[in-house]
């Protein structure tokens, strides 16, 4: 009798999550885990940072590279728009050249 209604019981009761769904809450110390006096952080931390700030200093090289080639261009179009206004102001005589 016992047996059957202990069988019963757990075929009816509902079963609970077997997974846990509470986020991971980071302790002080672990890896990752931000400084508690704010400072630089572990080994990890400092390597991302680094990381981090070497991509950025890439992605701006890049970019000033293409600026100076940007300016080399329109350096040499102005240049050539000068002689192009030289050239039509001697065929007309304003200067006397």
């Amino acid at each position: 009798m016992l047996r059957t209604t202990f069988s019963a019981r757990a075929v009816t009761r509902p079963l609970r999550a077997a997974l846990s769904t509470t986020t991971r809450a980071m302790a002080q110390g672990d890896t990752g885990a931000p400084p508690k006096t704010g400072g630089q952080g572990d080994a990890f931390q400092r390597r991302e940072r680094a990381n981090e700030d070497y991509a950025i200093r890439q992605r701006e090289k890049e970019k000033l590279l293409e600026l100076k080639k940007k300016l080399t261009e329109q350096q040499q179009h102005l240049e050539r728009l000068a002689k192009h206004i030289d050239e039509i102001t001697k065929e007309q005589g304003g200067e006397q050249n």
